[in-house]
């Protein structure tokens, strides 16, 4: 398994605990908003800073399609 593959999957669950919300779920909001590739695509950037700008990247993917930065 792929080091990026195997972040997404760390993001994926720390993300559902910070959201208190099943991983399916989640998985399936990324999948509905079209941004499961944009996250995967993001480790460089996501696993070399704050967990949490991870997680308000994604919020902003969801809301509104583009990065947070």
């Amino acid at each position: 398994m792929s080091e990026e593959m195997k972040f997404f999957m760390y993001l994926l669950e720390y993300y559902s605990a910070y959201k208190n919300k099943k991983t399916g779920d989640v998985f399936k909001t990324w999948e509905k908003c079209g941004i499961l590739k944009k996250i995967y695509d993001n480790y460089w950037i996501y696993h070399t800073e704050r967990i949490e700008n991870a997680y308000m990247d994604i919020d902003s993917l969801i809301k509104t399609g583009k990065s947070a930065w």
